[in-house]
C-alpha cells in the first residue's frame, strides 16, 4: 500500500522539477503513478513473459506454433477413436470379433502405401495442399462409417482412413522438417509431446464417454474423430507452404525493403520482384528403390521399431500370464510410458541434434535394449515385489529406448536423403513403423512370449545389435555423403514463403 512518503511532494500544476505529474522516477520496488491498483501483477506477468518467449523459442516461427496446434487437435479425435475402433466394430456394425480383427488387419495394410505414395506426391506439389486433401479423405472417411454395416461395405473405409492416417504422418513430419530446419530434432520432441497430450486427452474423454454404453456414444466418438480432422484442414490451409528443394519457391520482397534487399527465406532479389529458389530435378539417384543404403537403413530402423510392440501387446500380456505383478500393472504401464515422454523427450532429443549425434546415441538404445530385455526376463520371479520392480523397470528402460531412437529415426530419416528427394526418401521410411506395426504384435506374441524369459533376452539382444550395426551404417554414409540440411532450402529456413 502506498504511503503519503512514498510520493514526492508536488506543486499545484506537476512535479517540484516542473515534469508533469505522473512522468517522474519512482523508487524501486514500488509501481509508477496511477498504477497502485496494479500491485500484484508482477509474478503474473512475469509468467506470462516466460511462457511467451518458450514459444517464440519453439522452432518454425508461428507457421511451426500453428502446426502443432494442429496436431493437438488431430491427435485429440484419433484418441477418441482409437479407444474404441474394435468395440465400435462389434456393437454398432453388428461384426464378430474375428470380422473385427480381420477388418482392422486388411485396412492397415491397405494404409501402409499411404507413407511412399504421399512423399512422393510432396516432391511434386504444394505440401499444404495435399495435407488439407489428405484430412479431407480422412474426415469422409470416418463420416461414411456411421451410415455402413457389414464387413464389405466398410473394409474400403477403413483401408481409406488408413491410407489417410500413413500419408498424414509422412506430409507432417515433411512439413515439420522444412519448417524447423536444422533445429528439426527439438522440434520433434516437442512434437511427440503434443501428440501424446493429445492422445491422453481423447482417450479420458472416451473412457468417460463409454461409461454411458450406448451406441449413440460409439456414434457421437467416431463423429468427433471425424470432425477433428475438418478442422485440422482448416488450420492447414492458414498455414504457409514451407520451402522445399524439389520445387520452385516465389516469395516476394516486402514493400519499402531497400533494393537488394533478399526476401524472406530466398535468396537476394531486388525489391519489389520475386525471387525463385530451385533445385537440380531428381535423377536416379534420387529414387530410394535404388539406394541401398538407405533402403538397409529403413530395413533396420523397422527392426528398431518392434520396442514399441514389446511395450504395448508384450508386456502387459507378460504381466498377466507369466508374472506374480498385479494385472493392473499393465495399465500403468500406459500411464509411465506417456508421463515419462511428455516430461523428457524434449530434454532427451539434444541427442539428435546433428546426425553425427543421432548416429553415435544409437549406442545408447543398444544398452537400454539389452537393459529392457532382462528387466522383462527377470519379472518372473516368484517374489511379487521383484516383479513389480522388474515390470516398472523394463516400462522405464523401454520408454527410453522410445524416446531416443524416435528423435534419432526422425532426424537421420531425413539427414540421408537428398534433398531434392527428401519427400520420397521419408515416404519410404514410413514404411519402417507402418511394417513393424503389421508384423510387430505377431511376432511377440508368437516368438518372443512363446519362447519365455529367452525370448525377452533374445529380443533385447537383437535391438542392441540392429542399433550397432545401424550405426556402422550411418557413419559410413555420412563420411561418404554430407548429410541434406548443410545448406539446401529444405533445412535453413526458418520461417515459410508463398508458392505460386
Amino acid at each position: 500500500m502506498r504511503t503519503p512518503q512514498d510520493t514526492p511532494r508536488d506543486t499545484p500544476g506537476g512535479t517540484p522539477e516542473g515534469r508533469p505529474r505522473g512522468t517522474g522516477k519512482v523508487r524501486e520496488g514500488h509501481d509508477g503513478p496511477g498504477d497502485a491498483g496494479q500491485e500484484g501483477r508482477g509474478p503474473r506477468a512475469g509468467r506470462a513473459a516466460a511462457l511467451a518467449a518458450r514459444l517464440e523459442s519453439i522452432p518454425g516461427g508461428p507457421d511451426g506454433r500453428r502446426m502443432l496446434w494442429i496436431n493437438l487437435a488431430d491427435k485429440t479425435g484419433s484418441g477418441l477413436w482409437f479407444s474404441v475402433t474394435a468395440l465400435y466394430f462389434v456393437v454398432v456394425a453388428g461384426l464378430s470379433t474375428a470380422q473385427t480383427g480381420l477388418l482392422l488387419g486388411l485396412g492397415g495394410a491397405a494404409g501402409v502405401a499411404g507413407a511412399p505414395v504421399a512423399g512422393r506426391l510432396a516432391d511434386r506439389l504444394t505440401l499444404t495442399r495435399l495435407l488439407v486433401a489428405v484430412q479431407a479423405v480422412r474426415a469422409a472417411s470416418g463420416l461414411l462409417l456411421l451410415p455402413f454395416h457389414g464387413f464389405w461395405p466398410l473394409l474400403p473405409l477403413v483401408a481409406l482412413g488408413s491410407l489417410g492416417e500413413r500419408a498424414a504422418a509422412v506430409l507432417t513430419k515433411l512439413f515439420a522438417a522444412r519448417v524447423a530446419g536444422p533445429r528439426r530434432a527439438h522440434y520433434q520432441a516437442v512434437q511427440r509431446t503434443v501428440v501424446n497430450l493429445g492422445y491422453t486427452l481423447g482417450g479420458l474423454v472416451a473412457s468417460a464417454a463409454l461409461a454411458l454404453g450406448t451406441t449413440s456414444v460409439y456414434r457421437l466418438l467416431l463423429l468427433g474423430d471425424s470432425l477433428s480432422f475438418v478442422v485440422v484442414a482448416i488450420l492447414v490451409a492458414r498455414c504457409g507452404e514451407p520451402p522445399s528443394a524439389s520445387r520452385t519457391v516465389v516469395a516476394r520482397v516486402p514493400a519499402g525493403a531497400p533494393t537488394g534487399a533478399p526476401p524472406t527465406g530466398s535468396a537476394a532479389s531486388p525489391a519489389g520482384t520475386r525471387a525463385r529458389t530451385s533445385a537440380p530435378p531428381p535423377t536416379a539417384a534420387g529414387n530410394p528403390w535404388k539406394d541401398g543404403g538407405y533402403l538397409g537403413y529403413v530395413a533396420l530402423d523397422g527392426l528398431m521399431f518392434l520396442h514399441g510392440s514389446a511395450l504395448t501387446v508384450g508386456l502387459p500380456l507378460w504381466i498377466v500370464t507369466r508374472t506374480n505383478a498385479p494385472h493392473g500393472l499393465a495399465a500403468a504401464v500406459f500411464v509411465v510410458n506417456t508421463v515419462l515422454v511428455v516430461v523428457f523427450q524434449v530434454r532427451l532429443s539434444r541427442h539428435a541434434r546433428t546426425p553425427l549425434a543421432a548416429a553415435n546415441a544409437l549406442r545408447r538404445v543398444a544398452l537400454w535394449c539389452l537393459l529392457a530385455g532382462a528387466a522383462v526376463a527377470v519379472a518372473v520371479l516368484h517374489a511379487r515385489w521383484a516383479a513389480v520392480l522388474a515390470v516398472v523397470a523394463a516400462a522405464l528402460a523401454f520408454t527410453v529406448v522410445e524416446m531416443i531412437q524416435s528423435a534419432v529415426s526422425w532426424e537421420l530419416s531425413v539427414a540421408l536423403a537428398p534433398a531434392h528427394a527428401q519427400g520420397a526418401y521419408v515416404g519410404v521410411h514410413g514404411l519402417a513403423q507402418a511394417a513393424s506395426r503389421c508384423v510387430g504384435p505377431l511376432l511377440i506374441t508368437s516368438a518372443v512370449i512363446a519362447a519365455g524369459p529367452a525370448g525377452w533376452l533374445a529380443l533385447g539382444a537383437t535391438l542392441a545389435l540392429a542399433a550397432v550395426a545401424q550405426r556402422r551404417m550411418v557413419l559410413r554414409r555420412l563420411r561418404r555423403t554430407p548429410p541434406a540440411g548443410a545448406g539446401d532450402p529444405l533445412s535453413v529456413p526458418s520461417v515459410t514463403v508463398s508458392e505460386q
